[in-house]
């Protein structure tokens, strides 16, 4: 089947992830287009010729004591272009937590079966982005300051955990009755499509705030 989505773009350092990642993104049919870089460094340049609809950053593409960007910062680089979902030690999740709050960024603890969860996180997070595209506009400039901010923080914390715990049960869907599992799939649906929007709408007041003030 020819891709129709857009570029998943695999950024690991270790060749048992990246194959892994690949075989179970094959579960969506191969609809997505993918690309493959072994750090931050060579994703990003790659990215100019193939801008990626969202990235999955695997923690071994990232080592400071070998010249290359610490997980935080990488992270941070690579949501510049697109949504993250990022595999990490449980431990570096509270590092992330800016990033995870904003919306820009997925974390999946690098614990057994976490490449099943990602790979349902990219997948939604293309779908997602195939739907939501389009400008987003503000009447006015009176709800200036902490718009962005609160929309983060107040919708997100608690769709974070909702996703999170939503995606650890669908990991063990062959213990599930199709019921149960297709009522989790669609409240993980539902959250990413928020999660979305609301990074989506966060990110264009931002920009039209700082627009108003600069004009």
């Amino acid at each position: 089947m020819r891709p129709t989505g857009g570029t998943i773009f695999i950024v690991s350092a270790d060749a048992a992830v990246t194959g892994e990642c690949i075989n179970e993104l094959a579960v969506y049919a191969g609809r997505y287009r993918l690309a493959i870089a072994n750090s931050v460094d060579q994703a990003r340049i790659a990215f100019r010729h193939t801008p990626p609809a969202v990235v999955f950053l695997d923690e071994s593409a990232t080592d400071p004591q070998r010249g290359g960007e610490s997980l935080e910062s990488g992270v941070a680089l690579l949501t510049e272009m697109a949504p993250v979902v990022v595999a990490a030690a449980p431990e570096k999740q509270a590092a992330l937590a800016f990033l995870i709050t904003s919306g820009a960024v997925d974390f999946v603890p690098r614990t057994s079966r976490f490449l099943r969860v990602a790979a349902s996180l990219l997948d939604r997070r293309v779908r997602l982005s195939e739907q939501t595209t389009g400008m987003i506009h503000f009447p006015s400039y009176e709800l200036a300051g902490d718009f962005g901010e609160i929309l983060r923080h107040e919708v997100n914390n608690p769709l974070t955990g909702i996703l999170g715990n939503t995606e650890l049960l669908l990991a063990r869907r062959d213990r599930l009755p199709p019921s149960a599992v297709e009522r989790l799939e669609t409240i993980a649906e539902l959250a990413v499509r928020l999660r979305e929007t609301v990074r989506r709408l966060s990110n264009a007041w931002e920009e039209h705030h700082e627009d108003v003030r600069s004009a």
